[in-house]
């Protein structure tokens, strides 16, 4: 029996070879500081194409300039994007690998100068930039954004696009009591802390229709703030809007204790995926190819999203086939030793 993590998945008509995803990692390295990419990027993800990756999704790339979490993030806020963004989806597929993009807006946690925004006028922290509450024309600037920043996507040959709303960044802030304290359609219950996900959803949808993904925090380790259980509702107006898959990760919103184990989101992932019957990915500290084919074939997840690992050892699918058993075809100018 091949294992599970070698199945082929199929998302909106989209077929991954296999179920292991390259998760979003800053990179930090436009070097221009303009939104652009670099040789680095080629580098970095086309090498995990040729590693037998299924699916790469590559680094938050900003809707806004000012929604940067750094001025070396990679952006798609003018067309001028587009172009090395082509370039590196048509080398990635050349290895048989899906590639998506995570579009991103960092709100009170951007480390650009000048004003940053948020849903309301609450610092991440003591040493960070107040920001400015934002006005719901700003709201629906940011909105546009995102819609943009897909069109864009579309044209530059992205097979998935995943919107992120976690880590404390802008929409998160939105989504949690915490960070929003807004008394107007976007704050107070948590139908409407959750609109502007809602909006920004809809408003992608009408240039994209291809597999949707959204990455969330699915506990922001606060008596006070989202639990896994909140998720559950979220998961369920999720799937009401199309979205395909949940990108199940954790934190950022505040600083918080948190105990840091392999798997340690897992369960997170499981909650959602029983309980709002929406599919998710899995990740953090997942590292062992045993450990990833346990998560699937006991249903807590249906993709193994891999970060760290897969900067460690960027032929990871490799590796753990030969763990499980399962012979993988690699680049044919690589078989003299792929398969030893």
């Amino acid at each position: 029996m091949t294992a599970k993590l070698f199945y082929p998945y199929t998302i909106k008509g989209l077929t991954l070879k296999n179920r292991v995803v390259m998760a979003p990692m800053c990179m930090y390295s436009s070097e221009k500081e303009d939104g652009t990419m670099s040789n680095w990027h080629i580098t970095h993800y086309v090498s995990r194409a040729v590693g037998q990756v299924g699916l790469i999704i590559i680094e938050a790339t900003a809707v806004t300039a000012q929604g940067r979490i750094s001025n070396r993030d990679l952006g798609i806020w003018n067309d001028e994007h587009v172009e090395g963004f082509k370039k590196l989806t048509q080398l990635v597929k050349e290895h048989g690998t899906k590639i998506g993009i995570q579009l991103a807006h960092a709100g009170r946690k951007a480390g650009v100068e000048g004003e940053i925004l948020a849903p309301s006028v609450i610092p991440f922290d003591q040493n960070s930039k107040t920001p400015k509450e934002m006005t719901k024309e700003e709201i629906s600037e940011t909105i546009e954004a995102f819609k943009q920043g897909a069109e864009r996507a579309k044209r530059a040959g992205f097979d998935v696009i995943e919107i992120h709303a976690a880590h404390g960044y802008l929409i998160h802030e939105f989504l949690s009591p915490l960070s929003n304290q807004r008394h107007d359609e976007y704050g107070g219950t948590a139908e409407n802390r959750y609109r502007i996900l809602k909006e920004v959803i809809e408003a992608v949808k009408t240039v994209w229709n291809g597999p949707l993904l959204v990455r969330v925090s699915a506990s922001d380790y606060h008596e006070q703030g989202l639990k896994a259980e909140d998720f559950i509702t979220i998961g369920q107006w999720l799937k009401e809007q199309g979205v395909d898959l949940v990108d199940v990760s954790s934190g950022g919103l505040v600083h918080a204790a948190i105990s840091i184990y392999p798997g340690y989101q897992v369960k997170l992932s499981e909650t959602i995926k029983q309980q709002a019957d929406i599919p998710t990915g899995a990740v953090g500290l997942i590292t062992s190819p045993l450990h990833a084919e346990e998560i699937l074939q006991n249903e807590r997840a249906d993709l193994i999203f891999l970060a760290r690992e897969l900067l460690r050892d960027p032929y990871w699918p490799r590796t753990a086939a030969k763990q499980l058993g399962v012979n993988i075809e690699g680049p044919k100018q690589y078989e003299r030793g792929w398969n030893y």
